[in-house]
């Protein structure tokens, strides 16, 4: 593939406290990533040189300063070092204020290059939640930061991946108690527009869609909740008349199965943890969450910052390199379409 025609991809270093120093520095060098795509990274390249050191690899970057032309590429990823934190600060397996600032930092970056066109796709390492809300008390989750950051407001998700089956969700990071008023056809109608939306946008044609029910065994015909039958059965027949490729609802303790023996691409699941458990399950070493519907695709491992080992490099690199992977497939795709029109 020609130089020109390489993606390019913007990558936010995350929680400098955990594992995301060492993954950035693995994923790195590995040689069959390297000349698939442009990186150009945000962050401080003492803590990328810190990871690199507990990974024992040479990640190999051309390192700039911020503010200045990006160099042609020449085979090696791009730092932009914003020197914005000593490793003498960091607290390793602590969440703490300096560390959400380095993170954010970095994710706002990554964002307003993808968002100004210079960038076809985001990765990020893994960030941890309560140090980001320490640097911006406003921060929810990632999708809330996105959309602050490019001031969008349109319909995204998270969607997690392992082994190219997806699951999408109807509500997110929302307490259990407050899922059932949140479930209405309009909201199931408006997941399974997006999914099938973002599923196509990653190589699907025609993507099969399975809807799981919210009550034990699919409300059992009625006699365990009437969800199904008043409000998930007729937004799946919404769905099918404008030609998406839906069934269900189905018990959610058996349609992973069926999506696992391959019968369906992906499951729409009702929350949060209806569909997570199943995935991490399934491969908690391999799973990425795709953060779908905005301009771009933003792509990190499924897994958190893992405070508890961080430092002795043993992290696995199996989600962030199916991660970035996925970034890197997309934002090629995404290329594409872009030159074809």
């Amino acid at each position: 593939m020609a130089d020109h025609d390489l993606p390019i991809i913007a990558i936010a270093m995350g929680d400098p406290a955990g594992i995301s120093p060492e993954l950035l520095a693995r994923v790195l060098a590995e040689s069959d990533i390297r000349p698939m795509a442009k990186f150009v990274i945000f962050g401080d390249v003492r803590i990328l040189d810190m990871g690199a050191k507990v990974a024992k690899v040479d990640p190999d970057v051309t390192r700039v300063k911020p503010d200045t032309p990006l160099p042609a590429f020449a085979g090696k990823p791009i730092l932009i070092d914003l020197a914005s934190l000593d490793p003498s600060n960091v607290a390793l397996g602590k969440a703490t204020l300096a560390g959400g600032q380095f993170a954010t930092d970095n994710f706002r970056r990554a964002l307003r290059l993808a968002a100004d066109g210079g960038a076809d796709a985001v990765f990020f390492t893994p960030f941890n939640k309560a140090a980001m809300r320490f640097a911006y008390p406003e921060y929810d989750d990632e999708i809330r930061f996105v959309r602050d950051v490019t001031a969008s407001n349109v319909p995204a998700s998270e969607f997690n991946i392992m082994d190219g089956l997806w699951n999408a969700r109807v509500t997110s990071h929302i307490p259990l108690s407050e899922v059932a008023r949140n479930i209405t056809e309009d909201r199931i109608l408006r997941a399974l527009t997006l999914a099938n939306a973002s599923l196509g946008a990653a190589g699907f044609e025609n993507p099969r869609i399975a809807v799981a029910g919210i009550n034990p065994h699919a409300g059992d015909g009625g006699n365990f909740g009437r969800e199904e039958i008043d409000i998930i059965q007729p937004a799946v027949a919404k769905a099918q008349a404008q030609g998406m490729n839906v069934k269900g609802p189905y018990p959610s303790d058996t349609v992973f199965l069926r999506a696992k023996n391959g019968d369906f691409d992906a499951v729409l699941t009702m929350y949060h943890d209806q569909g997570q458990i199943a995935m991490k399950l399934m491969g908690f070493d391999r799973g990425v969450t795709l953060i779908g519907g905005f301009a771009f695709p933003i792509c990190t491992p499924a897994h958190g910052t893992a405070y508890e080992i961080a430092g002795q490099g043993v992290a696995n690199l199996g989600a962030t390199r199916a991660a970035l992977l996925l970034a890197i497939r997309m934002a090629g795709d995404r290329r594409k379409r872009k030159v074809a029109a």
